[in-house]
């Protein structure tokens, strides 16, 4: 009797120990083909951070960079295209369990989702028809049409802009073609993003005005309390020291990447 106990125990301890490391496998990711991958959302219409080509494919910085982080920190990716105005509220749902897409670290947006440590120092430009001489500066966007993108920074800041006519729009190459049609006087958007469309000819008749109206930085957001978020950021640090962020950076942007702070 009591050796058939014995068996007994062991038997719930083997099985007891096989829950924990199950348990600690869902919990935590891992690079397993069977494991259940990160859903990770991102808007493919923000060049060259995202980008859909015409097979589908996702490529731009923030998907190499996203894909680079998972390599290193041991868990899969898939990517779920989705409208930025619908990232914050997917990811307070957990319907993601990240978001990558040029996303701003904002006091606000922390009240209701978590961010990674910064990954990219960015800022808001002011694009124009390349004969407007009269906008040079945030004063002479008083009183203009100004158009933005539904959710970004470029929306909340054209809101301090007095007497401005704001316009939004779902993604850049929609609010780009609203200017280049004079229907707005001035865009508000990403400076990077804007000139990079601009240098790889996406952007005929456009520039955009010397000074950065911001400086800011994005990180990659999840839902508070995500178990994901210190794999990501030990991924980010990683991809940090041993170089791939800066090829990364230089692929897309052929600059030096700027030194990032902690948090």
């Amino acid at each position: 009797m009591k050796l058939i106990n014995v068996k007994w125990q062991q038997l719930i301890l083997s099985l007891g120990c096989l829950l924990l490391i199950i348990g600690c496998k869902s919990f935590y990711p891992t690079n397993n083909s069977d494991a259940i991958p990160l859903r990770v959302a991102t808007d493919p219409t923000f060049v060259p951070f995202e980008i859909q080509k015409a097979s589908g494919e996702l490529e731009g910085f923030d998907i190499d960079l996203m894909n680079a982080i998972a390599k290193v920190a041991g868990f899969a990716v898939k990517f779920e295209s989705l409208p930025f105005d619908g990232t914050i509220s997917s990811l307070q749902a957990k319907r993601v369990d990240a978001a990558i897409s040029g996303i701003t670290i904002t006091a606000e947006r922390l009240k209701t989702i978590a961010f990674s440590r910064p990954y990219f120092k960015a800022g808001l430009a002011i694009a124009v028809r390349e004969d407007n001489q009269n906008i040079k500066d945030f004063n002479s966007l008083k009183g203009k049409k100004i158009a933005v993108q539904i959710g970004s920074t470029g929306a909340d800041f054209a809101r301090t802009i007095p007497n401005a006519k704001i316009s939004t729009f779902n993604s850049g190459p929609e609010f780009f073609q609203d200017l280049l049609n004079g229907n707005v006087d001035a865009v508000v958007s990403d400076a990077f993003a804007t000139l990079y469309a601009i240098k790889n000819g996406k952007l005929k008749g456009i520039r955009v005005v010397a000074d950065l109206l911001t400086e800011e930085y994005y990180g990659i957001a999840t839902p508070k309390d995500s178990p994901h978020l210190d794999a990501i950021n030990k991924g980010i640090a990683t991809l940090l020291s041993n170089g791939t962020y800066k090829q990364i950076y230089q692929k897309w942007f052929n600059a030096e990447s700027p030194q990032l702070p902690d948090s």
